[in-house]
């Protein structure tokens, strides 16, 4: 028991392997292409904010307008507040402030706010370091660069700060993820299916594997059992033969009565072959134990060789076995030609199942055995196969099954 539950759990991992492994792959990809997406945008809007602030720093009407600004930074405003506006409109930003040497607002987006001290400091940048990072400040948090504004000899006049609202970024984001994701979902789902498919796949070669390892096994217990039959069988062989070759029939009869009860009754009268006279007598006995009754109609001018009472065993055998109370058995010669019938009025045989009967390992009958039943009707097959005869099997008019075969005559 422990080592079937191993085995189903590992079964059980492996068919799920491949969808585990594609949500795995799918999950990580996602992520990545996610962080790096983020990572990206950050990047890219860092880069224009500096590149705006230095362009700008580099101006030379920003530059003149800081170099002769005073106390009273109005006039600078009234003449670079405009030029701020146009730049933030074409650039995409939230906020162009530009201070003097000391920090004071000369543009802001808020007009209350021009002409005041900046919020955040910029004592870094007017000692010559440029800055980008993110702030909060008086519009929210934003991604900002910072630049200082130098003179043509290369003092530092005045700063410039560009900045985009993290909520844009945001929103940017957002964007792009809401474009990732169909690709990621389809790629999920394309994986997920091809997966299914896969363990489709390994289930049916399991289911195959264990149909094998059942036939297998199956026959490995019918080969035991055969086997300890056939010790049995020769064991007995030998004491008969030994009985026989001393000269005690009635012993050795007595012995075999012993062994498998027989039908003291006398056999059709027209068998007159002596192997197909025992073989029916036997069969006889064997049926009476099974609660049938065999009924013959023989009519053959040439001996029955092995094969034929083989045959007949074995669908008269089958018959019995199947819940039959009367079987017949016919056989007749013409022209060469032996033809033969066994017909029951048992159950039958139901017509889906009909063109597998003859199929190795496939039995109507429960196997209360266990060393496996499907194996007589194969046999049967076989030999008419190899006497280059036919077989057929429908519904006899006693109600059951009816097997008829054809098959060439030995000389």
């Amino acid at each position: 028991m422990p080592h079937w539950s191993t085995s189903r759990f590992a079964r059980l991992a492996i068919l799920l392997l491949p969808t585990l492994l594609v949500l795995a792959s799918v999950g990580v990809t996602t992520s990545i292409a996610v962080s790096v997406q983020e990572s990206s945008i950050r990047e890219a809007t860092g880069e224009r904010v500096r590149d705006v602030a230095t362009s700008l720093a580099q101006l030379d009407q920003v530059r003149s307008v800081l170099e002769r600004t005073g106390d009273d930074v109005g006039d600078a405003t009234r003449e670079l507040q405009p030029l701020a506006d146009v730049v933030e409109q074409a650039a995409g930003v939230d906020y162009l402030v530009i201070t003097d040497d000391r920090g004071i607002r000369i543009t802001h987006p808020t007009p209350a706010l021009r002409g005041g001290h900046v919020s955040t400091s910029i004592d870094d940048v007017l000692a010559g370091q440029e800055f980008l990072g993110t702030e909060r400040g008086t519009i929210g948090t934003t991604l900002r660069a910072k630049v200082p504004v130098r003179d043509d000899a290369g003092a530092v006049i005045g700063s410039l700060s560009v900045g985009i609202l993290e909520s844009r970024i945001s929103a940017d984001f957002e964007g792009a993820l809401r474009q990732l994701l169909p690709w990621a979902l389809g790629a999920l789902l394309i994986g997920t299916l091809a997966s299914s498919a896969l363990a489709a796949l390994l289930e049916r070669r399991f289911r195959r594997l264990d149909a094998l390892a059942t036939e297998a096994e199956s026959m490995r217990r019918t080969s035991a059992a055969l086997r300890e039959q056939t010790h049995e069988f020769h064991t007995r062989l030998h004491v008969i033969h030994g009985l026989v070759s001393h000269g005690d029939t009635t012993e050795a009869l007595a012995y075999i009565a012993s062994a498998a009860p027989i039908d003291e009754s006398d056999g059709p009268a027209e068998v007159h072959h002596p192997l197909l006279r025992a073989t029916l007598d036997a069969l006889r006995a064997e049926l009476g134990g099974l609660g049938a009754v065999l009924e013959t109609a023989i009519d053959v001018e040439r001996d029955v060789d092995e094969d034929v009472t083989l045959v007949l065993a074995n669908l008269c055998r089958n018959a019995g076995e199947a819940g039959a109370t009367r079987v017949r058995c016919a056989l007749i010669e013409a022209d060469g030609v032996l033809h033969g019938e066994v017909a029951d009025d048992g159950p039958g045989i139901a017509a889906p199942t009909a063109h597998r009967v003859f199929a190795r390992g496939f039995s109507s009958k429960g196997d209360a055995t266990g060393f496996g039943r499907g194996i007589g009707l194969d046999l049967v097959r076989r030999v008419i196969a190899d006497r280059r005869g036919t077989v057929e099997v429908g519904r006899s008019d006693l109600g059951g099954a009816r097997f008829r075969f054809e098959l060439e005559a030995r000389t």
